[in-house]
C-alpha cells in the first residue's frame, strides 16, 4: 500500500514539472523567437529487497523520474514587418550577444540602437558580429542588415553579425530573457544559416496544443490524488478494523 502511495507521489511530482512547462511555454507565446520546450519523463524501477525470508518474490515498483526538457527547435513563423533593424534566422542558428554573465545565444533578432550608437537587443545586450560589438556613429544613416548578416551605412559595411550553431543545442541551458548559455563552444554557422531582413521570427509555440497538454495534466493529476486519496482511507480503515481484532 506504502509502494502505491509513493508511485503516486512520483506521478504528481512529473505532472507538476511539465505543468510548470507548459506554464512557461504559454507566458511566451508572443515572445519574438522563443523555442518551446517539452517535459520528458522515464520509468524508474525501485530495486528489490534483499531478504531471503519472503513467501513470494519481490516485484519491481516503478516509479517516475525528471528525465529533462528538450528544447522543440522547429522554425517559428516568420513575419516581415520592414524594420531595417529586425532580422529572423532561418535554420538552427543563433545570434551572439555579450551579457555581464558573458557571451549568450538567442532567437531574438529584434534590435535597436542603444544611445551610444551600439547594436543591442530588445533588452539591451549588444549584439556581438564577427569582430566585436557592432557600432554606428549619430552621422550614419541608411542602416542595413543582409542576409549573411553584414551590417551596412551610408558609410560602408561596419561589421557582420556573429551567427554561430551547435553541435548538440538540446545542451542549451535557458537563462530568462529569451538568452540560452552554452558549456560546449559555439561554431560558426555554416551556408545552409541565413538571415531574413525586415523580419521576425515568432515564437514556436502552438497555444492549442499547449491548452490541451494543460486540460491532460489537470485530469491526470486530479486522477492520481483520487487515488492517493482513496489509498489511504484504506490504509485508515484496515488500521481500525486490525485495532479492532486486537
Amino acid at each position: 500500500m506504502q509502494n502505491a502511495l509513493f508511485v503516486g507521489v512520483s506521478a504528481q511530482a512529473a505532472l507538476a514539472r511539465e505543468l510548470d512547462v507548459i506554464a512557461n511555454n504559454m507566458a511566451n507565446a508572443s515572445t519574438t523567437g522563443f523555442k518551446a520546450r517539452s517535459a520528458r519523463f522515464q520509468e524508474y524501477l525501485m530495486p528489490v529487497a534483499s531478504a531471503d525470508s519472503f513467501q513470494r518474490p519481490d516485484r519491481r515498483v516503478s516509479y517516475v523520474i525528471d528525465n529533462g526538457t528538450p528544447l522543440d527547435l522547429s522554425q517559428g513563423p516568420v513575419e516581415a514587418d520592414g524594420n531595417p533593424m529586425h532580422v529572423a534566422l532561418r535554420g538552427d542558428a543563433f545570434l551572439a550577444v555579450q551579457t555581464p554573465q558573458g557571451p549568450r545565444y538567442t532567437r531574438n533578432g529584434a534590435f535597436e540602437l542603444d544611445p551610444q550608437g551600439n547594436l543591442v537587443t530588445s533588452d539591451g545586450y549588444a549584439v556581438q558580429g564577427d569582430g566585436g560589438p557592432i557600432t554606428i556613429g549619430q552621422q550614419e544613416t541608411g542602416l542595413s542588415i543582409a542576409p549573411d548578416g553584414t551590417v551596412s551605412t551610408n558609410l560602408g559595411i561596419r561589421g557582420r553579425l556573429r551567427i554561430v550553431t551547435f553541435a548538440n543545442p538540446q545542451a542549451l541551458q535557458s537563462e530568462g530573457a529569451n538568452l540560452f548559455s552554452s558549456q560546449a563552444p559555439a561554431r560558426p554557422a555554416g551556408p545552409g544559416q541565413h538571415l531574413e531582413p525586415g523580419a521576425l521570427e515568432r515564437s514556436n509555440v502552438k497555444p492549442v496544443v499547449e491548452m490541451t497538454r494543460l486540460m491532460d495534466v489537470n485530469r491526470t493529476y486530479a486522477m492520481v490524488s483520487s487515488v492517493i486519496s482513496r489509498l489511504d482511507d484504506l490504509r485508515g480503515t484496515a488500521i481500525r478494523r486490525l485495532a479492532d481484532v486486537a
